[in-house]
């Protein structure tokens, strides 16, 4: 058993003082609040339950600071990401990805959700192992010291009407659901690690394989991106007469663990459709691509569970997805205080979207994750305690705890030189 103190936590939706916690095996067996017991090992600042980081696309990292040189939109954008996707192998991917998690672990994060497509070789043959690339994740993640859902995902056309994939989106596809469904259960067979689903969209999924892949998937973390541009809305209209939604409420696709991620461009019965589901918005990365300002708070009073996810790592930062996630409210209905810290902080450690519903929190039962934040930084000083998740930015995070083990301490991850394993593993697949 390893005893902690903490002067402030956050502990059942609110901001406790002087809390005693205990672990064992990694999993908290007490939690007292105003705790005249303050022996073990003092964990300083504010204490948060670990993040979620819900949406993850590795390879993207590759791009942040690279993709600013001009205008464009998210398909001119497309175009630089399919450049660096063309570009990894196995071992390169294991190098990127190592970094990332260990850039998302500085950040207070202590499991992804990682939406995988980048399966096979550059002109679509597959590797000698089918999952290589998948077991370059699960190994990347675990010597970074976070969990990983490895989200394998269904992608097998280049547009709603069917258009075959060409280029670098061959390393994409399996030729169809069962080939899919082969390579999938060999991955979730060697037992190394959470395996979910993912529909890449209805752009890259014929209507014809959408009720067989439900129900193949069911009672799995399964996630979707959902009308992330108006294009893809248009396009579902012309080939369906229906929204991206409504076309996968009508094959059985929404179901308890169906997560869509993005829903920017919604109508009011896309969000009655959605309201008893979850939804991972990416404010960083929606902003970075321009896509637009989903309805985060009518899908949250319609019934919506809100998680959040760093997408394409233009920033990594959990505190500012959150910041996001209300500024953008905010600027959409020009009101103040969409959320409350404590439904933001929610989003922020949703482990449930990613199948962890064991973790998210700091109470009995759960896993031992917990992120220490400054409180006397120049972003925090003065702040409020229970107001310091709006103030705070991943620098202020000073120790990271994942399962009960440290992986972060004074700010330094306590394996990997995250900088220096960045630069090296972008300069390999970007120069």
């Amino acid at each position: 058993m390893t005893a902690y103190f903490a002067p402030y936590a956050w502990t059942g939706g609110t901001l406790a003082r002087n809390v005693h916690i205990e672990v064992a095996d990694g999993i908290i067996t007490a939690v007292a609040a105003s705790s005249p017991d303050n022996s073990g090992t003092t964990l300083p600042g504010l204490v948060l339950p670990g993040f979620a980081n819900a949406h993850s696309h590795a390879f993207h990292r590759a791009l942040r600071g690279r993709t600013h040189a001009g205008g464009g939109s998210f398909w001119t954008w497309r175009d630089l990401m399919y450049q660096v996707a063309g570009r990894l192998d196995p071992d390169s991917y294991y190098a990127l990805a190592r970094a990332v998690y260990g850039e998302m672990a500085l950040a207070g994060i202590t499991a992804v959700g990682e939406f995988h497509y980048l399966h096979h070789g550059p002109d679509g043959t597959p590797y000698a192992d089918p999952n290589a690339m998948g077991h370059a994740l699960v190994a990347a993640a675990a010597d970074a010291g976070i969990r990983i859902t490895l989200l394998d995902t269904l992608y097998l056309t280049a547009t709603v009407d069917g258009k075959p994939l060409e280029g670098v989106q061959r390393r994409f596809g399996d030729g169809d659901l069962d080939g899919w469904s082969a390579r999938t259960d060999r991955l979730r067979a060697a037992g190394h690690a959470k395996i979910g689903a993912a529909l890449h969209s209805v752009r890259a999924v014929p209507a014809e394989y959408l009720s067989t892949f439900a129900h193949r998937t069911d009672g799995q973390p399964v996630h979707v991106h959902l009308s992330e541009q108006r294009a893809e809305n248009e396009q579902c209209r012309a080939v369906h007469g229906c929204t991206p939604a409504e076309l996968l409420e009508a094959h059985g696709v929404w179901q308890p663990m169906t997560v869509a991620v993005h829903a920017t461009h919604l109508t009011d019965r896309d969000i009655d459709i959605l309201g008893g589901h979850h939804v991972c918005f990416c404010p960083t990365t929606e902003r970075d691509l321009a896509d637009g300002i989903g309805p985060a708070r009518r899908l949250s009073d319609a019934g919506a569970r809100l998680s959040l996810g760093s997408d394409s790592h233009a920033v990594i930062d959990q505190f500012e997805e959150l910041r996001g996630l209300e500024m953008n409210d905010r600027l959409a209905t020009e009101q103040r205080g969409r959320f409350t810290p404590a439904g933001l902080l929610a989003a922020a450690a949703n482990h449930t979207a990613i199948g962890w519903s064991d973790a998210g929190e700091i109470a009995v039962g759960k896993r031992a994750d917990f992120v220490c934040v400054r409180l006397d930084s120049a972003r925090t000083a003065g702040a409020d305690p229970a107001q310091a998740v709006l103030a705070a930015t991943a620098a202020d995070i000073t120790h990271v705890i994942a399962d009960g083990r440290l992986i972060v301490e004074n700010g330094h991850h306590t394996s990997i030189d995250v900088p220096d394993a960045l630069a090296a593993a972008i300069t390999e697949v970007v120069a």
